[in-house]
């Protein structure tokens, strides 16, 4: 198994975590539907991905031979046009059928990180079973650490499953992170899912750009203004 430092494992696709140890989904099992890296730590490696069943009649849909049918059916009921892309709107529709209804900011920011980068926001069919595997990755996570089943963690329980997954995030950070689903009387400490995963995928893109600038993954990097300016300006302007 290789090693990646400071920062964590390598995941399979944008802004995808590796599983927890008590979570994992066998082959040709799809990502569930909703119900209601750091400097410091280390976690284990977890594999590269939720395997798919084998179905190679899908391969002529633009779909990986393997692609779990549901993923399929999901994006080609939202590509209304069979244009064999789908924008953001239709994103939202296609997720809203697997798991729950996301916001549309949510929604901008997984065009931004799993968009192919000639396509102007709108993703195809590879991109989108990709998105859906990062989603199951992340589903399960959440789930692990919404102890009461409420369908919300609380900001301890935020900062316990970013570190399971190699984030050790400073509590002015969380703090910072949080208020911004505060709902205007300061008296919300509690994330979704939705709320989780645009945190989740924020802390974890942002790290993944800093690595870029880190190759001996010391936790540290001389930066020029142009260069933060274009690291960090992306993941606002995305998705408001």
């Amino acid at each position: 198994m290789a090693s990646f430092g400071r920062y964590g494992s390598q995941s399979y696709a944008p802004s995808a975590p590796s599983l927890p140890e008590e979570q994992s989904y066998g082959s040709g099992i799809p990502p569930p539907p909703a119900t209601a890296n750091s400097y410091a730590h280390q976690p284990h490696s977890h594999g590269h991905g939720i395997g798919y069943g084998q179905d190679c009649s899908y391969e002529r849909s633009g779909f990986s031979p393997g692609t779990h049918p549901d993923v399929i059916r999901s994006f080609q009921m939202a590509d209304s046009d069979r244009s064999g892309f789908i924008d953001e709107n239709e994103l939202q529709q296609a997720l809203s059928s697997g798991y729950q209804r996301f916001s549309l900011g949510t929604i901008r920011l997984l065009m931004f990180l799993f968009k192919n980068p000639n396509e102007h926001f709108r993703i195809g069919p590879k991109e989108f079973a990709a998105l859906w595997g990062c989603l199951g990755q992340w589903r399960a996570i959440f789930e692990r650490f919404d102890k009461d089943r409420s369908g919300k963690i609380s900001l301890t329980e935020l900062r316990d499953a970013l570190y399971s997954i190699g984030y050790v995030i400073p509590q002015p950070v969380l703090q910072l992170l949080i208020s911004k689903y505060d709902n205007g009387g300061g008296q919300r400490d509690e994330l979704n899912f939705d709320s989780f995963l645009e945190c989740g995928m924020i802390v974890k893109g942002l790290t993944e750009k800093f690595k870029e600038k880190d190759p001996r993954y010391a936790g540290t990097a001389t930066l020029s203004y142009d260069t933060f300016m274009s690291m960090v300006i992306p993941f606002i302007v995305s998705y408001n």
